[in-house]
């Protein structure tokens, strides 16, 4: 049912530091920053060869990242996301097995302008999965 890894998304305190370590120390493509109101989040995407990594800032007080940031200062891998063909069947047969959708059960529009869903870390190893329609 899942594609390809889209990204790892990484919760930073300071997304201009760690925009500039990918950049500079490490020498990759770095998109610019997009604030994302409707999930709490500024975001800038590395882009690799093969997948990116998606640093997250929070964008207030009542972002779902800055909870994250409380218990992590100092950052860390926040979610996993996969690419679904359709992502309205993967919700009905990942439910119909006992998954749960975090937030509204309908797909949002994430940072790619595609739908995405979010799914429960304890249905999954305790690792938060994003899942978005390719």
């Amino acid at each position: 049912m899942i594609g390809r890894l889209n990204h790892v998304a990484i919760v930073v305190p300071d997304l201009a530091v760690a925009a500039s370590l990918y950049r500079e120390t490490l020498g990759a493509q770095v998109s610019a920053p997009v604030a994302l109101p409707h999930h709490g989040v500024t975001t800038v995407f590395v882009e690799l060869e093969n997948t990116k990594i998606e640093l997250l800032h929070p964008l207030g007080a009542e972002s779902p990242v800055a909870r994250f940031l409380e218990r992590n200062p100092a950052g860390g891998v926040h979610h996993v996301c996969y690419e679904v063909s359709d992502i309205i069947a993967a919700r009905e047969r990942l439910k119909a097995q006992g998954a749960r959708v975090l937030g509204p059960d309908e797909p949002k529009e994430g940072a790619h302008g595609r739908p995405v869903l979010f799914l429960h870390p304890k249905d999954f190893c305790g690792t938060l999965i994003e899942l978005e329609q390719a």
